[in-house]
């Protein structure tokens, strides 16, 4: 691979902010040296590659691990393969993706966890990892979870909401618990009362209300408060950590906060669209607001200063995306007519470091707290740290070259997600990924794509480095 230099910009990382060289050998960031320095200078002399990032920032590659990758939903499929998903990633600054295996009713966590490495094996252009979701928890998959933890699958998805579907009770949830509290996994929780909202759902149709729009209203905010908190209770009747996926509402957030000034290890994770878009969006006419239908749905504006605010206090530590994408056209239609019958998700992998950067422009957070909550954390939260998620000596070389002046319009028409519509269409924003390395490898060079399937690897992960 022979050694490369970035060298002229400014490093970025959760902790610091320095003018800085970075060598990087086999595929590993080797030293950081001053900028001109005299040993920054030797390296650049004899380097097989010089990469000039004067002007620009060079920050580590994002970490997206909140990703649905070819999920099977609602009869049909997220529209993103392993190689479209992560070479969108990899055009929006992201270098690792943390993906969803599904175990299905009925089988294994071993069968639901190999279909995956299955479906990614050979495909992705940038590294990869996997959590579990757990659709049946019993005696065996709760032994089948050390063994998962064992082999880096160390975190557990459970869902109170979607009966009938990924849907778990509170005794299962609690021995799911009770288990990761003595394996070191994490419970990462789909906090909505699902039996409540599907009786929600049933009037709202029976009284013809069947727009789009009606799904933010059914799946409403105290029903994920209520949620939340009865996981946090069952995570500390467990003696068990917990981290709360796709945090919407404000009276969420407030439960996060009240057990986290407790002291509890309780975390929680937000996502762009909850940050940017709201039910306005859900309310647009002509069916259109389907393309913004996800769960947690979006909620009015009102919410936003909310999450802003949690993203800075640190009662939210993450910003993942919840990829999960389905095309308008055939895809989102299936519920014309039935609100219920739209398939769940949004596009965004491509887009999360952008809309953080447009988010440092815009005052509500720093440019450390931007890649602490898209690098760094989930990297920590999720065992990869500090291979992933900084730039060190010893990490991997996963480098993005970022510029801060250029700008950018967000559109179908120019993104890499494999579907046919961008929930941010139209939107401006500061910034724009130049370059990207994987490993050391360059994966986008100055905006041309350079990378190839095969190239990412499965990471084995660590259990949660925020306990101990």
């Amino acid at each position: 691979m022979g050694t490369t230099v970035i060298r002229g910009g400014l490093v970025i990382t959760a902790a610091d902010e320095t003018n800085a060289d970075i060598l990087i050998e086999s595929g590993r960031i080797t030293a950081l040296a001053a900028r001109d320095s005299e040993v920054a200078r030797s390296w650049a002399e004899s380097a097989d590659r010089v990469i000039d990032a004067a002007g620009k920032y060079v920050i580590p590659g994002g970490v997206d691990a909140h990703t649905h990758m070819e999920l099977p939903f609602g009869g049909t499929f997220a529209s993103d393969t392993f190689e479209t998903g992560t070479r969108a990633a990899a055009w929006g600054g992201t270098t690792t993706i943390v993906d969803f295996a599904v175990q299905s009713v009925g089988e294994s966590l071993r069968s639901g966890l190999d279909a995956w490495h299955a479906k990614a094996d050979g495909q992705c252009a940038v590294d990869y990892a996997f959590h579990m979701i757990l659709s049946d928890v019993n005696e065996d998959t709760l032994k089948e979870m050390d063994g998962l933890v064992d082999e880096g699958v160390t975190s557990f998805k459970l869902f109170m909401a979607y009966p009938g579907v990924f849907y778990s009770d509170d005794g299962q949830i609690l021995r799911a618990m009770q288990r990761s509290a003595g394996n070191g996994g994490l419970i990462m929780m789909h906090a909505e009362n699902g039996i409540a909202i599907d009786v929600l759902v049933e009037q709202a149709l029976a009284a013809g209300r069947t727009d789009p729009r009606y799904h933010g209203e059914v799946r409403h905010a105290l029903l994920e408060a209520e949620a939340t908190h009865r996981a946090i209770q069952l995570a500390r009747v467990a003696g068990a950590p917990l981290y709360v996926v796709h945090v919407s509402a404000m009276e969420a957030v407030a439960e996060l906060s009240q057990a986290r000034d407790m002291g509890l290890p309780v975390f929680g994770e937000t996502c762009p669209q909850y940050l940017f878009l709201s039910t306005d969006n859900l309310a647009e006419p002509d069916f259109e607001g389907a393309k913004y239908v996800c769960s947690t749905p979006l909620r009015p504006e009102e919410h936003q200063a909310y999450l802003w605010r949690g993203l800075r206090t640190n009662d939210l530590q993450v910003v993942s995306t919840d990829h999960c994408p389905f095309c308008f056209k055939g895809q989102k239609e299936l519920g014309l007519g039935d609100f219920s019958k739209i398939p769940n998700g949004l596009p965004g992998v491509e887009n999360r470091m952008d809309l953080l950067h447009q988010a440092v422009v815009d005052g509500h957070i720093s440019r450390r707290r931007w890649i602490e909550i898209a690098c760094a954390t989930p990297a920590r939260m999720f065992g990869l740290y500090p291979r992933k998620g900084t730039i060190a000596p010893g990490a991997d070389a996963d480098i993005v070259i970022y510029d801060p002046g250029a700008t950018q319009v967000m559109s179908a028409e120019t993104h890499h997600m494999n579907v046919d519509y961008s929930a941010y269409e139209g939107r401006t924003v500061s910034g724009r990924v130049q370059t990207v390395l994987s490993r050391g490898e360059v994966v986008v060079d100055d905006r041309s794509y350079a990378g190839r399937a095969g190239h990412g690897r499965f990471i084995a992960r660590e259990t949660c480095q925020y306990l101990g």
